[in-house]
């Protein structure tokens, strides 16, 4: 779409799409901003991966703006992280980089002035952000950033962080699940330093089989306590494409334990899956009550 939007597709509570009343009865469909992109710059991409690439695909799929919110990790303690004090050691897994904060700036730059009608914001995925408290810090200080979410993938095991994913298939399933929520409650009783909760059921993706469907209302209890924890401070809940995405009714537990904004977001790691699903989870959205904000970049609002 082009550089002026006239505003996104209304729907009439139960998911059904209306058309916007200044379009004269034709639909056209606007989608809401895609705050979870991963390009080039983070550690868990591939040799496709490509911010410019990924800018075009937000132009061509009409996303009115994208923020690139590569991985912030850390495989090492720095002073100020809670972490030091456990005994547990940082996840060393997976290729895990630091983050290089000049050339993403400098590539930033670069596709603002190549696109200048799509909104690209900065960002970073801090990853257990209530570990390594004072590492995050030192990076988020270092820079402006327009998202900062807070993310969860890895759980103490055996004296290291080990991901969750890979819990699951050497433990029971459940006793996993109901793990990686208390901590992350913990994560958001012990982190003010993002705004946006990610993918809040993370191993769920990788859910087994053999266990099973996965049934939220099995762990509404545990939904609910983090729900409420991150609505206590105000932050916004992501609604994250890439995973299953959540139902209605847990949205609902969102909106009943206080929480007041969603955030969308394809956690893309390659281009072509920016804005990917974004109609449904948006449909999703609108039927739990939860409406576009004062223009097309804001959070979604009850």
């Amino acid at each position: 779409m082009g550089s002026n939007p006239i505003g996104p597709t209304i729907t009439d509570g139960t998911g059904g799409l209306m058309p916007p009343a200044d379009t004269g009865g034709t639909e056209r469909w606007v989608p809401p901003p895609d705050n979870h992109v991963h390009s080039q710059w983070s550690h868990d991409t591939g040799p496709r991966a490509s911010m410019a690439a990924a800018c075009a695909r937000a132009v061509e799929v009409g996303v009115p703006a994208v923020a690139f919110t590569e991985h912030l990790d850390f495989t090492s303690w720095g002073p100020g992280d809670p972490i030091s004090a456990t005994g547990v050691a940082p996840n060393e897994e997976s290729g895990v980089q630091p983050l290089d904060l000049t050339g993403y700036l400098s590539c930033l730059d670069e596709c603002r002035q190549r696109y200048p009608s799509l909104r690209i914001l900065s960002g970073v995925e801090a990853g257990e952000p209530h570990l390594f408290a004072g590492s995050a810090a030192a990076v988020l200080a270092s820079a402006s950033f327009d998202r900062v979410l807070g993310s969860l993938h890895t759980l103490p095991s055996e004296g290291r962080l080990v991901y969750a994913s890979s819990l699951l298939r050497s433990h029971p399933p459940d006793e996993v699940m109901r793990r990686y929520f208390a901590e992350l409650v913990a994560l958001v009783e012990g982190s003010d330093l993002f705004e946006v909760l990610a993918h809040l059921d993370y191993p769920r993706r990788y859910w087994p089989a053999a266990a099973g469907e996965y049934a939220e209302s099995a762990f509404e209890e545990e939904y609910r306590a983090v729900l409420r924890a991150l609505a206590g401070t105000g932050r916004v809940l992501e609604l994250n494409t890439a995973s299953p995405l959540s139902s209605v009714t847990l949205l609902g537990w969102w909106r009943a334990e206080g929480g007041t904004a969603v955030s969308f977001g394809s956690d893309a790691h390659l281009p072509g899956h920016v804005g990917e699903r974004f109609r449904q989870a948006a449909d999703i959205a609108a039927a739990a009550g939860f409406r576009p904000g004062r223009d097309l970049f804001d959070f979604w609002q009850r």
